[in-house]
């Protein structure tokens, strides 16, 4: 039925008015532009975001317009007569030069053919050579071998001498009969065509006779393919030009259509590669020329096919955070220079210490897939972090919010990332408002964690947290990192600091000992530069159970070394919090709460020697800064959301605390927190009675 209906209908293109065809041709293309654009605009948008989007809708129309005159073309084929081929096919003076070559010296070639438009008519090639047509289709062994139904066209071809021998590698249907069909048509003129499935044999023995075998060759070759880049995205490449260039020391020469019009061609052949190259070079070559094309041939540009899903095959769900392929081509620098990669987008956490704690993940990420552009979106004040921390190409803010209107604005915001296309958003929120704002940038791919009871049907792909996981016995980043395996991503969190401050002098071991040994009346020991101030995070904005009691703090200040400089930091809102420490304090301390930015922040604990902290997001930013931490954990839980980065960290929780926590901080005494101030900072202290003396 397929095949009859296939008949019919080329039948029917094949004698319709031409006029009418342009005009069908017209509104099929735009039907193929609107079923294929997001993938069409996408691949341009990669390939060229120099351009506007404009100039690259015009692109994908007329790449659009040239492959449905493929198709219909490559449909009505075996019922043109000859002499309509051949005013439809000619040859430039490059073709016929090579069969000619053939003719009087057959040597193996190589051709290879890209996806321009009339890719498919190329085989008819052999009726525009002058002087050269074949008295029927001739076979290995020189015995004609002509459809029947073709009967008539070869009884029209007259010529003096053999054809050199021609063959293509193509890829069969599925329906044997159809198949067939289609098969003896498109050799009705010479060429044979070879099952891309059982073929190789047979080009093998072509090129051994000195003949040229022709592959379709940049086609998305899948999990037999090797990787290597084109226009800076990563693809997987078939090697068979290569093998077999290689194998026979054959050159490699691009034949293609070059489009002179409506059902008009010119069969262009161009050396591309000399003989004698290796299989690697080839494969990598033919990349690059074809890159020189599409980027500097405004006909190649527009009659390629911008539809075909050429980089997918690193889109499979499973294996999307990292690269995976039998035989890997890339380079170091080709990474590098793979300035249109996949595009990563990430919704970071809301809270600064989840983001932090997502940062080893990230550096994972780098690792695993650095031909990505990595995209940050996240809350305006995260801005500064990202950039210094080298984190991502681009960070996009979080569009502001207030009222009914504001929200619409919001969404709006996203509604117009879609002209970004972003190829993978992965969230590390749990709301519908997030899978909101993914779903609304149209990336084909959305990852998400779904819990039992929450579905979360905006996403494409999930991972399931199972019913058995417990998550106060995990840590968070233990959790996103078994989210990430399941798309691909193999390489460990990355946990060492990312900008941990140089030692200096004052903050010499030795340093340090003598300054405590004289706070607690040891032998004074020679001067000796001052010690780096101590840092004290003495709110929490978002659980007021988690800050350890103001006279907690105050008694731990005043124990402290006179000559030990103190800093308080907090947020604008722990203001009045550090101000009545402050009050309270019997020595001078520097507070600094609601006086820095997030980048003044950062560098002022980078000169702190320690932190004592609370549980708070600047807990997690001077762990990811390399500060050492005495962290003071009573209702929240350790083990959950504890420091990760690989910096020195003491955790402190009130006396008979579960270790996944929920005690009071009233309970974890100010000596405690002391004497592990001292072995932070790695001195030696003897408490003795009188030492602590609580501030009312």
């Amino acid at each position: 039925m397929l095949k009859l209906l296939i008949q019919t209908t080329g039948w029917l293109v094949a004698h319709t008015p031409e006029c009418i065809l342009r005009a069908t041709t017209l509104g099929l293309a735009e039907l193929v532009f609107a079923l294929r654009r997001r993938l069409i605009l996408s691949n341009l948008h990669h390939a060229f975001p120099e351009k506007s989007e404009a100039a690259r809708r015009q692109i994908g129309r007329a790449s659009c317009r040239q492959m449905t005159e493929t198709g219909l073309l490559s449909l009505a084929t075996p019922y043109l007569s000859l002499p309509r081929l051949r005013k439809i096919v000619t040859n430039t003076p490059e073709m016929n030069a090579l069969v000619a070559a053939q003719r009087a010296a057959p040597r193996p070639h190589v051709l290879v053919t890209p996806h321009f438009a009339y890719w498919e008519a190329v085989t008819c090639f052999p009726i525009a050579v002058p002087k050269c047509e074949t008295q029927g289709a001739v076979t290995n062994s020189g015995a004609p071998s002509v459809a029947s139904s073709d009967q008539h066209v070869a009884r029209q071809i007259e010529s003096p001498a053999p054809f050199p021998e021609f063959a293509a590698v193509y890829r069969p249907m599925n329906n044997p009969a159809l198949d067939a069909w289609l098969k003896s048509t498109r050799e009705r003129f010479g060429i044979k065509l070879l099952s891309r499935r059982k073929g190789f044999q047979d080009a093998i023995g072509i090129l051994r006779r000195g003949g040229a075998v022709s592959i379709l060759y940049d086609q998305n070759a899948g999990d037999v393919g090797a990787l290597t880049t084109l226009l800076g995205r990563v693809c997987a490449t078939t090697e068979l030009p290569g093998i077999l260039a290689q194998k026979f020391s054959a050159p490699v020469v691009a034949v293609y259509a070059r489009r002179l019009g409506f059902w008009r061609i010119a069969v262009q052949a161009e050396p591309v590669i000399p003989a004698g190259t290796s299989s690697e070079a080839v494969t990598l070559g033919l990349n690059r020329w074809l890159e020189a094309k599409l980027r500097g041939d405004a006909y190649a540009r527009d009659s390629w096919l911008w539809a075909h899903a050429r980089w997918k095959n690193q889109d499979k769900p499973e294996r999307r955070l990292r690269l995976a392929a039998k035989r890997n081509l890339l380079s170091e620098g080709a990474l590098k220079d793979s300035a249109h990669g996949v595009r990563l987008w990430v919704r970071l956490p809301n809270w600064l210490g989840d983001v932090v704690m997502l940062l080893p993940l990230l550096r994972a990420l780098r690792i695993s897939r650095p031909d990505a552009q990595l995209t940050l979106i996240g809350k305006a004040a995260f801005a500064p972090l990202i950039e210094d921390f080298g984190l991502a190409e681009c960070f996009i803010p979080l569009p502001p919010r207030g009222g009914a209107l504001g929200e619409v604005r919001y969404f709006a915001q996203f509604l117009k990332l879609r002209g970004s296309y972003p190829d993978c958003v992965l969230l590390f929120t749990n709301s519908v408002r997030g899978d909101l704002e993914a779903f609304l940038t149209r990336a084909p791919q959305r990852f998400g964690i779904a819990r039992p009871g929450k579905p979360r049907p905006l996403l494409t792909h999930r991972y399931a947290v199972p019913l058995d996981y417990d998550e106060a016995q995990h840590h968070q980043l233990e959790l996103w990192r078994d989210f990430l395996k399941t798309f691909g991503l193999e390489e460990a969190p990355v946990l060492t600091p990312i900008d941990a401050p140089a030692p200096t002098d004052a903050q010499t071991a030795g340093a340090a000992q003598a300054k405590w040994r004289a706070a607690v009346n040891e032998p004074a020991a020679p001067p000796l530069p001052p010690l780096g101030p101590l840092g004290l995070i003495c709110g929490s904005e978002n659980f007021p159970a988690k800050r350890w009691p103001i006279p907690h703090w105050v008694a731990l200040i005043d124990a402290l070394p006179r000559e030990l400089p103190i800093r308080l930091f907090g947020t604008e809102k722990d203001r009045a919090l550090t101000d009545q420490i402050a009050a309270l304090a019997q020595r001078p301390v520097e507070n600094l709460a609601g006086k820095t930015d997030l980048r003044t922040y950062c560098a002022a604990l980078r000169d702190c020697a320690a932190l004592v902290t609370n549980d708070t997001g600047g807990m997690h930013l001077a762990n990811a800064l390399g500060v050492p931490l005495v962290a003071l954990f009573g209702p929240t839980n350790p083990v959950r959301t504890g420091p990760v980065f690989s910096a020195p960290v003491t955790i402190l929780q009130p006396p008979n605390c579960p270790p996944s926590g929920g005690a009071n901080l009233n309970e974890l005494a100010p000596e405690t927190v002391l004497a592990a101030v001292g072995a932070c900072l790695g001195l030696r202290h003897t408490t003795s009675p009188t030492a602590l003396q609580t501030a009312p």
